[in-house]
């Protein structure tokens, strides 16, 4: 558990203050993705479905975060900054239908994460494709990475390439193999059952 006074109501329960490192977690390997064949999706319950390159998705207007960030295995990182596209940003291009109440994101090579729509509603929530003022590392999701700071990391999908808006929650990728369906870490959802 931090120690330090300023931080330690900023660290969930069962976590540490990992300062500055930024562990590198992932399963498979990391892809390689060619920006030019690059397209970002927005499907399922929308009314007109959008897709984006990579051009038309770094035009959009841009936000800069200053959020903690809390990985299921342990490790909290305190004050990252991320830059740009935040989710509000992004639904404003569409019209979400009015069943639709879970988003499943979907990122390179076949990685899924499921979060409610109120999860991803906070100002804080963002695409990012910058951390710490530098591109972001392919190995911590760049080029682009969902950024869902009040949920364990999982939650924050590396390497995103669309969202599909749902009416009912189903599990992705991690949920599959046992984590938890929501993943809030002051309430330590890490597996089901928690």
């Amino acid at each position: 558990m931090d120690t330090k006074s300023g931080n330690k109501a900023r660290v969930p329960p069962g976590q540490r203050d990992v300062e500055r490192k930024f562990p590198v977690l992932h399963a498979g390997e990391v892809p390689v993705i060619d920006l030019e064949r690059w397209r970002f999706r927005i499907f399922g319950r929308v009314k007109n479905e959008v897709i984006w390159t990579w051009d038309e998705f770094m035009s959009l207007p841009k936000v800069t975060v200053c959020a903690d960030m809390h990985c299921v295995t342990t490790w909290t990182r305190l004050d990252n900054v991320w830059e740009g596209v935040a989710f509000k940003e992004m639904m404003k291009h569409t019209e979400i239908l009015p069943d639709a109440k879970f988003i499943m994101a979907h990122a390179y090579p076949n990685f899924t994460t499921n979060l409610p729509i109120e999860a991803v509603l906070d100002d804080d929530v963002l695409f990012a494709y910058r951390h710490d003022g530098k591109p972001l590392e392919s190995d911590h999701g760049g080029p682009l990475r969902l950024v869902v700071p009040k949920r364990y990391a999982w939650k924050s999908a590396k390497w995103v390439r669309g969202i599909e808006f749902m009416p009912a929650d189903r599990p992705g990728f991690w949920e599959q193999m046992g984590y938890h369906m929501s993943g809030d870490p002051w309430k330590e959802e890490r597996m089901w059952g928690d």
